[in-house]
């Protein structure tokens, strides 16, 4: 419940968050008692409402977040000053906590969206010209022909075209192993994305991921939608691909938008630049969203495997069987192996922006990033570099790092990626991102990032906010909203890099 300027988000916490910067002597009523602030308390940062000794645990979201360093006293402020973190580098050993599994929902077809059929079954809500080169030699020349198409569509030469990029990347060729399949898989897992009308992919010739193996990863795909420039056989590759750019646009001018059920919908889900307010405002958003969204027959994606340490319990009572409940356990062992092979603590997080935003400890950090899942039952678990397969809330192996994580939400076939941040960031993926604020103040400056400001919920009812922010997504995915980062032109890809280099 929220009293005042301070917020007790669950009955057995044993600290508070502060709503706006507190003062030291300031009294505050919370949990039925009245308290004194002993010291500053920066907003989005934790206030002790109990005692706490040494090695005690303290708690926030109804779980413990970390251990006192030392004796914390009623009103003081909870920070890294003496609190740390409880998580061991060891693996965990998890057991489902119920018998019960999950219901799942029926699914609700009355909404509606606007959105692009395609010849395969599937939906996409841009018609894009995507250009994928195979390996990072050939960056220039495919930014290049991306320069010369955007020209193009701001001419009006080529009708019902929504924009022209290219994917640029270091990779494809020095890589060995699962490393250089892993930068295929992304590849060709963007080749199949249905935002793209048509997608030219680019190759140099002599890199590991020539083109010949490509189609290897690529599979079965239209050869008319799909077109394949080698540069090194090319006499002027940029006329060439020129070309068959122009040949790709008058197949997308026939498109046009019609409405579709909101459950063929896939929303990737992803926060970066937290803060203290992440896990009460935005997240919850996002979560109150995804649930909404699966409700419909809708499929949301979370991914950040390392962000879900702390928390892995509570995710795994979600799981929808026993099957998907064993891939969920693998998924969090195989990134805990990652750090401890490479020797690094599997805790080595929250970042210093996440710290002076007010979150201390990564089971802190974890409580509030996987809010963005809401109540869902989790019906798959998927490795990197693969696509949903099935609707409803899906686990995507992938890291934290924002623009890895947003590009491996993509390539999984999110058509929309939301990303909530309490600091602040411009980036965007290769699909729509809407930049959703913790905090309103961040909304207030940095209008040319943030979408939507998730803060008023702390003053407007929660019910209101969503349903505002609801339509905002739909709007966007119909096309009638572009996100900040796409008016800004902030389009970009990155790669998960795990091997040598040759």
């Amino acid at each position: 419940m929220m009293i005042q300027d301070v917020l007790l988000i669950d009955k057995h916490d044993t600290v508070a968050v502060a709503l706006k910067p507190l003062s030291a002597g300031n009294p505050i009523s919370i949990d039925n008692r009245e308290l004194v602030i002993a010291e500053h308390i920066p907003q989005g940062h934790k206030i002790a409402i109990r005692f706490h000794a040494i090695g005690d645990s303290v708690f926030k979201y109804g779980s413990p977040i970390g251990t006192a360093t030392e004796e914390i006293q009623i009103g003081s402020w909870v920070h890294s000053h003496n609190l740390k973190t409880s998580l061991a580098t060891t693996k965990a050993v998890l057991k489902r906590s119920t018998a019960a599994m999950p219901e799942k929902r029926e699914p609700d077809k009355h909404i509606l969206f606007d959105a692009f059929e395609r010849d395969n079954g599937s939906i996409g809500i841009r018609n894009e010209l995507w250009i994928i080169p195979t390996v990072g030699c050939i960056n220039k020349a495919v930014a290049s022909l991306a320069r010369w198409g955007e020209g193009e569509v701001s001419e009006g030469a080529w009708k019902g075209i929504d924009g022209v990029y290219a994917w640029e990347h270091p990779y494809g060729c020095s890589q060995l192993g699962d490393d250089l399949r892993h930068t295929q898989a992304i590849l060709a897992d963007l080749v199949h994305h249905p935002n793209a009308v048509g997608v030219l992919v680019v190759g140099l010739g002599c890199e590991n991921n020539t083109i010949a193996s490509f189609k290897q990863q690529l599979g079965p795909y239209d050869s008319e939608r799909v077109q394949f420039l080698l540069c090194q056989e090319a006499d002027d590759e940029i006329a060439q691909g020129k070309a068959l750019l122009a040949r790709l646009a008058r197949r997308g001018a026939a498109c046009t938008r019609v409405p579709v059920e909101i459950g063929r919908l896939v929303v990737g889900l992803k926060c970066g630049g937290s803060d203290g307010l992440s896990g009460i405002t935005a997240n919850p958003l996002l979560g109150t969203f995804s649930d909404f969204l699966t409700a419909a027959g809708g499929t949301a994606i979370l991914t950040e495997i390392p962000e879900m340490f702390g928390a892995e319990q509570p995710m795994l009572d979600r799981c929808y069987d026993p099957q998907v409940s064993r891939k969920f356990t693998d998924a969090i062992d195989d990134f805990k192996s990652y750090f401890i092979s490479h020797g690094q603590q599997v805790y080595e997080n929250p970042s210093p922006g996440n710290k002076d935003g007010g979150i201390t400890t990564l089971e802190e950090k974890s409580l509030g990033c996987v809010r963005k899942g809401g109540t869902s039952p989790i019906v798959d678990v998927i490795p990197y570099g693969s696509r949903v397969r099935k609707p409803g809330l899906v686990i995507l192996e992938g890291p934290g790092n924002d623009m890895v994580s947003s590009t491996a939400l993509a390539a999984a076939g999110a058509h929309i990626v939301l990303f909530t941040t309490g600091r602040g960031t411009p980036l965007g993926s290769a699909v729509p991102t809407i930049k959703v604020s913790s905090n309103s103040e961040l909304a207030r400056r940095k209008t040319g990032w943030i979408d939507f400001d998730a803060g008023k919920g702390l003053k407007s009812d929660p019910l209101v906010v969503f349903n505002e922010f609801k339509e905002f997504v739909l709007a966007v995915a119909s096309g009638t909203v572009k996100a900040k980062h796409e008016i800004n032109g902030y389009r970009e890809i990155a790669i998960f890099k795990d091997g040598v280099t040759l």
